[in-house]
């Protein structure tokens, strides 16, 4: 999952249990009325997700910083946002009650396009792991071996563990929701086939380049068996960082090469047009992910490159981008947690760094880690697995609690369909923002305050402008 260090957006570990607001006659109002609707989540929990009076459009107040939005100014197009659906989140949902699960993943998964703005959040994009990743109860890879043996054929290969779990979960969702975005990454590859002979670090041999190829070939189809399409692979989770219980040291050397001899190849030899995307770690290291680029037909192999937060600074992001226009760039990795003060909630700070700062630098998506854990922060693997992991909800037995991930992706996946096309928008100092253009109509304005005060202000989008307060440390979503 992380580098040595720990970055969590947000602070410590604690849960917070609040529920989604409805607001039913206030969507009939604003509807009927015109104007921007407006939903909002605040530090002191008070609305959550709630949807206020709709505001009408007027001339903007005197005095008050603009937010001017340019619709004219189209950037990249969002591919979704959502959550990485961990082996041990699929567990604890499996063990839930059938119609709970049903109703929770409704309000996860549910509306997809925003066509309604119901009562669901919309997640539209899933990262899951090919094999374990920390956070499963144990370790395995789909062609495991006693030691000394090894299985250059893949004979034995079996999605095994995640057929009890990951497959149903995921086939539940696409029920729900058939386009949604599914992004896979490996944390290792079979021990057999790594220098160390083990589950946690070393390095994958040159001479296993096309079986472990081959093995991922095997996985997608299998997966496409089960009538789960993998949109996108990464290389592997968090090349640098043999910390992690699986994980494998891949340099961007190896990657490159990897990528260039085995994986493309095996690809087009087995028809698959799955995106390969690079590196997948943090923000600290955009040599990476550019020195694999560097070379022309390794760049033409790749869709782009992916970042995690724990390490570094957002706008690493940005310098990728700008050396490679043509190359997208993915968000697929970011812990946010709860405070230690269970009355507040530090939703601005996590939606401007990670929701607002990735896109702002590129993104196409932002997933968090991790969608679901028990009150105990599991399941997770032993020597190497995260025991401070939160989910973006807490699973305890039937019951659920909704915690800060939960709202921070939901002040923007539950408003954003896959297709809008982030565009200009002007920065006010102690505000964070970013705008989205909707495919067919509509704009949605993502604001938060990071002050430490309330802040009045107005937003322009072409001739209409409409005035706005948000209180400190709160987020709001514009809608118009």
């Amino acid at each position: 999952m992380r580098a040595k260090q720990f970055r969590f957006i947000g602070g410590a570990w604690l849960l917070i249990t609040a529920a989604v607001v409805g607001a039913s006659v206030l969507r009939a109002q604003g509807a009927a009325q015109g104007g921007v609707r407006v939903w909002m989540t605040t530090a002191n929990k008070s609305a959550l997700l709630a949807q206020q009076s709709p505001i009408a459009f007027q001339k903007a107040a005197d005095g008050v910083p603009v937010i001017a939005v340019d619709e004219g100014d189209r950037k990249q197009t969002m591919d979704g946002f959502g959550f990485a659906l961990t082996g041990g989140s699929a567990e604890l949902l499996m063990k839930m009650e059938v119609s709970r699960r049903a109703g929770l993943l409704k309000e996860l998964f549910g509306n997809p396009g925003d066509a309604a703005l119901g009562d669901a959040i919309s997640v539209s994009y899933l990262r899951v792991s090919i094999g374990s990743s920390d956070m499963n109860e144990r370790v395995f890879t789909y062609d495991d071996l006693a030691a000394g043996e090894s299985d250059a054929g893949l004979a034995k290969f079996d999605l095994g563990p995640d057929r009890k779990d990951v497959v149903p979960v995921l086939k539940e969702i696409l029920a729900l929701n058939p386009r949604i975005a599914i992004l896979a990454s490996p944390w290792s590859a079979p021990s057999w086939m790594k220098d160390n002979d083990a589950a946690k670090g070393g390095s994958l041999k040159p001479e296993f380049y096309s079986t472990y190829a081959a093995y991922l070939v095997k996985y997608l189809r299998a997966m496409a068996a089960e009538g789960i399409h993998i949109q996108a692979i990464t290389v592997q989770n968090e090349p640098l960082n043999a910390n992690n219980t699986p994980s494998m040291i891949v340099t961007a050397q190896e990657e490159g090469r990897f990528i260039q001899t085995a994986l493309r190849p095996a690809f087009k030899k087995a028809g698959l047009f799955t995106d390969i995307i690079l590196y997948d770690h943090n923000c600290d290291r955009p040599d990476y992910p550019l020195d694999i680029l560097a070379d022309a037909k390794t760049r033409a192999m790749v869709k782009g490159s992916g970042f995690h937060l724990y390490e570094g600074e957002v706008s690493a992001m940005t310098k990728v981008h700008e050396a490679h226009p043509e190359k997208d760039i993915y968000f697929t990795e970011q812990m946010v947690v709860d405070g230690k003060d269970k009355t507040t909630l530090d939703i601005a700070r996590a939606v401007s760094e990670v929701m607002i700062g990735a896109t702002r630098n590129w993104s196409r998506n932002v997933l968090l880690w991790n969608l679901a854990a028990d009150p105990s922060f599991g399941p997770h693997t032993s020597d190497g697995g995260c025991p401070v992991c939160e989910g973006a909800i807490t699973i305890d037995g039937d019951a659920v609690t909704r915690n800060l991930a939960y709202y921070t992706v939901a002040q923007v996946s539950k408003f954003v369909p896959p297709g809008s096309v982030r565009v200009g928008s002007g920065v006010v100092d102690g505000l964070a923002d970013v705008a989205y253009s909707k495919p067919g109509r509509g704009m949605v304005l993502v604001v938060a305050n990071t002050g430490k005060g309330p802040k009045a202000f107005a937003v322009r989008d072409g001739k209409r402008e409409f005035n706005a307060v948000l209180d400190a440390g709160a987020v709001g979503t514009y809608v118009w």
